[in-house]
C-alpha cells in the first residue's frame, strides 16, 4: 500500500492525487465489455498498453495505438507514420496518464488490432473515498464480461460468433467450437485472477517478453 500516515488527512489526500480511476469500455459491443482500474498518473501510455491487454484479456498479438483527436501515440517500432502524409506519431513511452487524467479531456481512444479494429473508450476520474491505490501497480476494481476472442472479425464477427456458439442448431456451431478450441463463456470475468496477473507487470516499463509471460499466466488461470 502507499506509504503514508493513515491518521493524516493531508497525507491521504496527497497520495490519492497521484492516482486516478480508469474505465475501459469496448465500443460497438453489446452487452458492454468493460473494466475499472486504479492506475498511477505517472504511468506512461506504453505501460498502460500492457495494463489494458491484461485487464481486458487480449494477447498482444497485434499493433495498437492511442488516439486523441488528430494526435496519435504508439510504439515507434510500428512505423505507423512511415508514409508521406501520415500524421506524426508520438512515442507512447514519453507521455503519461496524468496528461489525460485532468478532468478536461472527455475520453482517450485505445485501438487494438487494426484489422478487427477493436476500439476502447478510456475515461478517467479521481479516486472516491474508500478506494485505495497500490504504489506502482494497476488494480482492477471491477469489470463485466469476457474479452472477445482474437481474430474473430471485430464487433460484427463477434456477434456472429456468439450467435453460432449459443445455438446448437446453427449451421456454424460446430465450426465455431472447433475454431475457438476451448470453453468460452461471454459472461465470464474474474477480478481476482486479473489482479494477480496485473501484480506481475514490471514497473515502470514492460517488455514484449515480460508482457507475454503475464498473458500466459492469465490464460492458465482461466482454465
Amino acid at each position: 500500500m502507499i506509504d503514508e500516515d493513515p491518521s493524516s488527512a493531508a497525507g491521504r489526500s496527497s497520495a490519492r492525487h497521484d492516482f486516478c480511476v480508469l474505465r475501459i469500455e469496448l465500443e460497438e459491443v453489446e452487452p458492454p465489455v468493460w473494466r475499472s482500474l486504479i492506475i498511477p498518473k505517472s504511468a506512461s501510455l506504453g505501460w498502460l498498453h500492457a495494463v489494458i491487454q491484461v485487464a481486458m484479456g487480449w494477447t498482444n498479438s497485434h499493433l495498437h495505438q492511442f488516439r486523441l483527436g488528430d494526435q496519435t501515440f504508439s510504439d515507434p517500432r510500428f512505423n505507423l507514420n512511415e508514409f508521406e502524409g501520415d500524421p506524426p506519431v508520438t512515442d507512447e513511452k514519453t507521455v503519461t496518464v496524468g496528461q489525460f487524467a485532468t478532468g478536461q479531456i472527455p475520453a482517450l481512444v485505445y485501438e487494438y488490432d487494426f484489422g478487427d479494429s477493436w476500439s476502447h473508450l478510456l475515461t478517467f476520474r479521481p479516486l472516491n473515498e474508500g478506494e485505495y491505490a497500490i504504489e506502482n501497480r494497476a488494480v482492477c476494481l471491477e469489470g463485466r464480461r469476457a474479452c472477445p476472442p482474437e481474430d474473430c472479425g471485430g464487433s460484427p464477427g463477434y456477434e456472429d460468433f456468439l450467435e453460432a456458439l449459443g445455438d446448437k442448431r446453427h449451421p456454424e456451431h460446430d465450426a465455431m467450437k472447433r475454431w475457438i478450441g476451448r470453453p468460452y463463456d461471454p459472461e465470464a470475468f474474474e477480478v481476482d485472477k486479473v489482479n494477480r496477473c496485473l501484480a506481475k507487470l514490471p514497473w515502470p516499463k514492460v517488455s514484449i517478453s515480460q508482457l507475454g509471460k503475464v498473458i500466459v499466466a492469465l490464460y492458465k488461470a482461466k482454465r
